[in-house]
């Protein structure tokens, strides 16, 4: 005489063991691989400065009369705040101050073409004086737009 397999509690059987159960877990994120710089051609990151806050929005809705302060920076997607931070040191003086805070915002045109300002990090230059390792200014801007 076979034994009946356990029911659930509506009567239908249970799975055989080892099967059914939980779904397996979703496949990991793909892992942001750092770019080969030597065989990767940089992309143009065009960086507008402005002392005591962010360019707002209505400085970019013309294309050709975007704010003047601008500076243009070839870089790659892995690049880091504190990299752009140390180019655009190099072009404004007032970012060289031991009291300048820069804060970092992508400008882009939403879907329906009015452009968006994202705030993206703030870092002060203290910060990046005492503290190499950790910190907003490690982030890649692949990492600030995903």
């Amino acid at each position: 005489m076979m034994a009946e397999p356990p029911k659930r509690q509506g009567g239908r059987p249970m799975p055989p063991p080892g099967r059914g159960g939980p779904p397996p877990p979703p496949p990991p994120r793909p892992r942001f691989e750092p770019v080969e710089r030597e065989k990767t051609c940089p992309l143009l990151l065009r960086v507008f400065t402005k002392i005591g806050g962010h360019h707002s929005k209505e400085e970019f809705a013309v294309r050709g009369k975007e704010p003047k302060d601008e500076v243009q920076i070839y870089t790659w997607k892995d690049a880091t705040l504190r990299e752009l931070t140390d180019l655009v040191k190099e072009v404004a003086p007032e970012a060289r101050r031991r009291d300048a805070k820069l804060s970092f915002a992508f400008v882009y045109p939403d879907k329906n073409g009015r452009f968006v300002v994202k705030e993206v990090s703030k870092i002060s230059q203290v910060s990046l004086i005492f503290s190499r390792r950790t910190g907003p200014w490690n982030i890649s801007l692949h990492r600030c737009v995903h």
